[in-house]
């Protein structure tokens, strides 16, 4: 009955599961036709701009607001170039209602219309104008920024869309650029690659390693068989989170990859989960056979339950990384219809599962691996560590979110999740035990305070370092001075390696400091909307994301790629003097 129970449930489970992204897409239908019933409009109805040249070096910027729509007057922005180069501008804008915003606080707005002019320095045949603007509805939605280019023919005072061929200066980043939007074959391939190259970050790594040891053991048709439910893990989970986080977004919220680690008690709760599979891997700990039996199912069994469920994990906790290729790949996706954002984002799982796929079909890789022996036992008691420094990891970032008390707490809560699992057993007692001490963990998983301030970095900063802030940034462009942004967060795994590797060290902050550009630090360990707008305004949907702009007013900004080396970053700041 034992063998039946545990098939039953594990069919169960995967029917269940199977259904989340379509539950995910129920909930964005929902909001879609919610949307349709509020009547939210389309950006460019919502908010219609139309330019003409007034006088010689002027052109005046007319903007038609539908009611019970408004613009921020601290989103616009207007850059003007020629086939010559950059143009200095000056955009003037009247003064605009006080309006506290559940979005950006304390800020001015206009309703209804507005009228700005933008002066140029200088006169040329040919110049594209890039006009960037931002608003939201009375009713709760805020769009992203959003930027026209227009084309004006100087000598004839015509103006209509359109933009230049681009500058020779292009994006270091080849693969991963921005420059151009990839087409939808494209996205599918690097999202492919960037879901292959998942495999060997270190958030990955080891929950891989566990679940590759099972194919010591058993038939070629079993690991077959394994590999593909771990796919199906792989992909419904990537899934399921572009569903979610496509149903998020839609209610204006500006979050992208990751976006679930901005959560503290999300980050608690895998610390927790790191820290159960590490003390069983260590043989400390011994669930019985019931359903508390899933989380050693989930690295040792070697059924469909739990290769599904080393699928599930392996994406859980490749969110706080990024690989190359996935970057342009996730933010064509989030701005395409959801059918199209949830191929990409499968795309993605198919590539992350693809080796372990490869592995079960190749007799010859097979071959390759140690016989079972002793010798599992020790990696087995050696991979249980990784899993412990995840956990400190992950603790540090919830005490950087809301302090070091949360930290404390969640602490104690590690105590109490090992004795649970200790005392769990065939008793009633242990298990009402166990139980309690389980909800005594989550209550103390739920942070009380938060001492974060959204509008300054969380970290300490070093010499030369500045804060992220869009007027700062915004000054720094007005006055034409170089200034490199490092969007980061403490849970993105990518962005510490590369300022460990690259970022931090002597040689790269000595050539900023020659060269006299600004290094301002964007941390999004929290959410952020400023920041959020920021990231999505270049094409993407999650960090690390790395812009220089170069020296000059209207200069032409310079994507990183976000794998960094130092060849990479000495030659962006090279461009940038």
């Amino acid at each position: 009955m034992k063998r039946s129970r545990s098939t039953i449930v594990s069919r169960l489970l995967l029917v269940t599961l199977a259904w989340l992204p379509l539950a995910a897409l129920g909930q964005n239908a929902l909001s879609a036709y919610t949307q349709q019933q509020t009547q939210f409009l389309p950006v460019d109805d919502a908010y219609r701009l139309d330019m003409v040249a007034d006088g010689d070096q002027q052109v005046l910027l007319q903007w038609v607001i539908a009611p019970e729509y408004y613009l921020y007057r601290h989103a616009f922005k207007a850059r003007a170039r020629s086939m010559q180069g950059p143009i200095d501008t000056q955009l003037a804008i009247a003064p605009g209602l006080a309006k506290t915003d559940e979005f950006f606080g304390d800020v001015e707005v206009y309703y209804g219309a507005l009228d700005a002019t933008l002066s140029l320095a200088e006169r040329a045949e040919l110049i594209e104008l890039k006009i960037t603007y931002q608003g939201c509805a009375d009713a709760g939605l805020c769009y992203p920024p959003e930027t026209k280019s227009f084309l004006w023919h100087m000598d004839s005072g015509d103006i209509r869309p359109g933009t230049l061929e681009p500058l020779t200066r292009r994006s270091t980043e080849d693969t991963n650029s921005n420059a151009t939007e990839p087409s939808l074959i494209a996205a599918i391939v690097f999202a492919f690659l960037g879901g292959v190259i998942l495999n060997i970050m270190p958030c990955v790594f080891p929950i891989l390693s566990l679940k590759a040891l099972s194919f010591t053991r058993g038939t070629a048709q079993t690991h077959r068989r394994a590999s593909l439910v771990y796919a199906a893990g792989v992909v419904i989970s990537f899934v399921a989170i572009a569903s979610v986080l496509v149903a998020i977004q839609q209610t204006g919220k500006l979050i992208g990859w990751g976006f679930q680690l901005q959560n503290t008690g999300f980050v608690i709760a895998l610390a927790y989960l790191f820290t159960v599979m590490g003390l069983s891997l260590n043989g400390l700990i011994h669930f019985g056979t019931s359903m508390m039996n899933m989380g050693q199912s989930l690295t040792e069994r070697e059924g469909d339950t739990g290769s599904f469920f080393t699928g599930v994990l392996a994406v859980v906790v490749a969110s706080p990384c990024t690989a190359p290729f996935m970057g342009s790949a996730l933010g064509y996706a989030l701005t395409q219809p959801i059918a199209i954002t949830l191929l990409v984002f499968a795309a993605l799982g198919a590539g992350m599962a693809f080796p372990m796929v490869l592995l079960s079909y190749s007799n010859a890789m097979v071959k390759l691996l140690p016989k079972p022996g002793a010798w599992m036992d020790t990696a087995k008691n050696i991979l249980a560590f990784p899993l412990y420094l995840t956990a400190v990891w992950l603790l540090w970032v919830a005490g950087n979110q809301s302090g070091v008390n949360t930290m404390a707490m969640a602490l104690a809560g590690l105590v109490l999740v090992a004795l649970a699992a200790y005392l769990y057993g065939q008793s009633l007692i242990r298990k009402v035990a166990a139980v309690l001490l389980l909800l005594g963990a989550i209550a103390l998983a739920i942070p009380t305070t938060n001492t974060s301030d959204p509008t300054t970095s969380s970290r300490a900063l070093a010499d030369g370092q500045i804060a992220w802030s869009a007027a700062a940034l915004d000054d720094h462009l007005n006055r034409g001075d170089p200034i490199f942004v490092d969007v980061t967060a403490d849970w993105c795994i990518t962005c510490l390696a590369n300022e460990a590797a690259v970022l931090f060290t002597t040689e790269v902050e000595q050539a900023f400091i020659s060269a006299d550009i600004s290094y301002m630090i964007a941390d999004w360990t929290d959410y952020d909307a400023d920041i959020g707008a920021f990231v999505k305004s270049h094409g993407r949907s999650g960090i690390p994301l790395y812009v220089m702009y170069p020296r000059g007013k209207g200069s032409e900004p310079i994507i990183l790629p976000q794998l960094l080396t130092r060849d990479i970053v000495l030659s962006a700041i090279e461009n940038a003097r």
